[in-house]
């Protein structure tokens, strides 16, 4: 699949398929080295455009595609906008029947469409793999490629498999795309699916427009309440740790005043589907969701992304919050975390059933995702760090903004070791704050503790302040939780250093002494503050259109045309077919399929 294309003739057929005048950062570079056969490993943010960088030279090559995703719900999600585009495409995956799958395997092999998307398990089988050979396959794609790597997040098994893929297609190209992907990550990607023979392309991780902070999860309800009350007329996402916690946060929401809906595997798909739709149409909602909302979605205004729960990587949270923002303008990002949503992920890594090694590279990303929470440098600095990726102080996370106190708090420290090796490292955070305090409660009664000799030592201290240091000393890998022995704090060896006075331990204050500086938003969507009064009422008019040709066609509304589209047809308000196909986003096949629909509007 040598390339005849030069940059004008792609630019001419990337508004001919897709509708844009010219490509994003980097994609342009990615497209090239495919359609000269170079096997590429590209490693893109979220939101970047990387679906178009295999599905371009997809389009114009001779040769038939197989598209390798993890998830039925992207494959559908694709599959649909490349249909809208004009694009034949076929799918075959578990959610169809057989009679649909068949159908669709007849429009591939008979060359009706010359792309197909599989799951790995649905291709990796004898007959699939015998079919295929017999077919004039180009190219591979994998999607989702960190899934191939027993070190990432994502591991899953069928994708171990696809390290055959060179051995029964020799000839076949091969490309493979990820969001996030850490250099052992990497590595093993390379080594399995090219046999270290890849080009790998970085464009780097930096999104400079996401603010980002974190704050103590104690009382997160009435903070969250606080934080979003300036923002009911902007969108965005909230990602909690389970269902449970999804539908709470929704109902917290919507009982006061938000127009918020809650998203997780538990919901019927038409339910899911449903929900989508309203976060893509309406111009408010919040969306409370466990991971399993996110992928694929692209609407450009997401002002915010909260995690009101510890993610389970840097690699995940760097993921959900490029969510935020895609159209370039300031949006923020909040994590509220504590120190029991560290212990609940600890015990999801160590009770699952993945290998010792592989548990112990989990633990680590968990503690570089902690770091990060605990820094008090710059935010940035430390999430960048993660990705071999060098950086300046950003000005625009919470610790650049607002500069945390630090202070020796090797005392108080020492006073908290004292009392965890007193009780004989059995008990949590929550007694031997009471320990410490002085508390007279049954259960230090009872055990005798209000007679050793660190009861009472750090009266003085809060609470909260006692939460915030025992955090970091877990952070720090001053100590360790014992999860055998229910959540009990234990000392690691290097306490002594503090013990002795070698080291000093040296903390960030208490949280609760100083109100952050808050970020004032006057309607701060930019992309609305560049429309009038007149253009806002037809940019909704244009979305409500949007969700009932949709709902017709029983597909998403963004692969209709996505947010970005919609906004720059309010604003230019196109007065024919030539103006309506200069529009970002319309190409040839969207401007005869919907502009008499759209421009009824434009025209009233």
């Amino acid at each position: 699949m040598q390339s005849s294309h030069n940059e004008e003739q792609l630019k001419v057929e990337l508004k001919r398929y897709f509708g844009y005048d010219s490509f994003r950062h980097e994609q342009l570079p990615v497209i090239e080295k495919i359609l000269s056969g170079i096997p590429v490993l590209v490693v893109m943010p979220t939101g970047s455009g990387k679906s178009l960088c295999y599905q371009l030279p997809a389009v114009l090559s001779d040769t038939s595609t197989i598209i390798i995703s993890p998830l039925v719900a992207l494959i559908n999600d694709q599959a649909a906008s490349l249909e809208q585009s004009g694009i034949e495409v076929s799918k075959i995956h578990s959610a169809q029947s057989y009679a649909d799958n068949v159908k669709e395997w007849k429009r591939f092999s008979s060359k009706k469409s010359k792309i197909l998307y599989l799951s790995p398990e649905r291709l990796m089988t004898e007959r699939m793999i015998t079919s295929l050979q017999k077919m004039n396959v180009g190219m591979f794609v994998v999607d989702e490629a960190h899934c191939i790597s027993k070190w990432g997040a994502d591991f899953r098994p069928a994708y171990e498999a696809l390290s055959e893929l060179k051995t029964h297609f020799p000839v076949a190209r091969l490309a493979a795309f990820t969001a996030t992907a850490d250099k052992a990550t990497r590595a093993d990607i390379c080594t399995n699916l090219f046999n270290k023979e890849c080009d790998v392309t970085l464009t780097g991780f930096d999104r400079p427009n996401l603010s980002l902070a974190v704050e103590a999860k104690s009382g997160f309800k009435n903070k969250l309440l606080e934080y979003l009350e300036p923002k009911k007329d902007l969108s965005g996402i909230i990602y909690c740790l389970s269902r449970k916690e999804t539908e709470e946060v929704a109902n917290l929401l919507q009982q006061n005043g938000f127009n918020a809906v809650a998203y997780h595997a538990g919901k019927s798909p038409e339910y899911r589907k449903n929900a989508q739709d309203k976060f893509m149409t309406e111009k408010n909602v919040v969306m409370s969701a466990t991971i399993a909302f996110g992928m694929g979605i692209d609407k450009p205004d997401v002002r915010y992304v909260i995690h009101v729960g510890l993610p389970s990587s840097i690699e995940a949270f760097y993921q959900e919050i490029g969510r935020a923002g895609r159209d370039g303008h300031d949006s923020e990002t909040l994590m509220y975390y504590g120190l029991q949503d560290l212990i609940k992920r600890q015990k999801m890594i160590f009770e699952s059933s993945s290998s010792e090694r592989f548990k112990l590279l989990e633990y680590k990303r968990l503690q570089a995702l902690v770091g990060y929470c605990e820094t008090s440098s710059c935010r940035r600095l430390a999430l960048l760090s993660y990705f071999d990726e060098e950086s300046k102080p950003c000005g625009n996370c919470d610790n650049c903004i607002n500069p945390p106190k630090v202070e020796d708090y090797s005392e108080v420290a020492r006073s908290i070791i004292m009392s965890i090796r007193e009780t004989g490292q059995s008990f949590g955070v929550v007694h031997i704050i009471d320990v410490l305090r002085g508390s007279e409660n049954e259960k230090i009664k009872t055990r005798s503790h209000h007679l050793i000799k660190s009861f009472g030592t750090a009266a003085k201290y809060s609470k909260p302040l006692l939460q915030t240091l025992i955090r970091q000393m877990i952070a720090f890998d001053l100590l360790r939780v014992n999860l055998e022995k229910y959540g009990a704090i234990e000392i690691k060896e290097t306490c002594h250093a503090i013990i002795s006075g070698e080291r000093a331990f040296m903390a960030r204050a208490d949280e609760h002494q100083k109100e952050p500086k808050k970020r004032v938003y006057v309607e701060n969507n930019a992309a609305k503050n560049e429309l009038d009064k007149h253009s806002l009422h037809l940019l909704q008019e244009l979305k409500n259109i949007r969700l009932q040709v949709a709902r017709q066609e029983g597909v998403p509304a963004f692969v209709i045309f996505n947010d970005r589209t919609l906004y720059e047809i309010a604003s230019i308000k196109p007065k024919n077919e030539a103006e309506f196909l200069k529009i970002n986003g319309v190409g040839e096949k969207k401007l005869d399929k919907y502009y008499s629909i759209f421009s009824s509007i434009l025209n009233a």
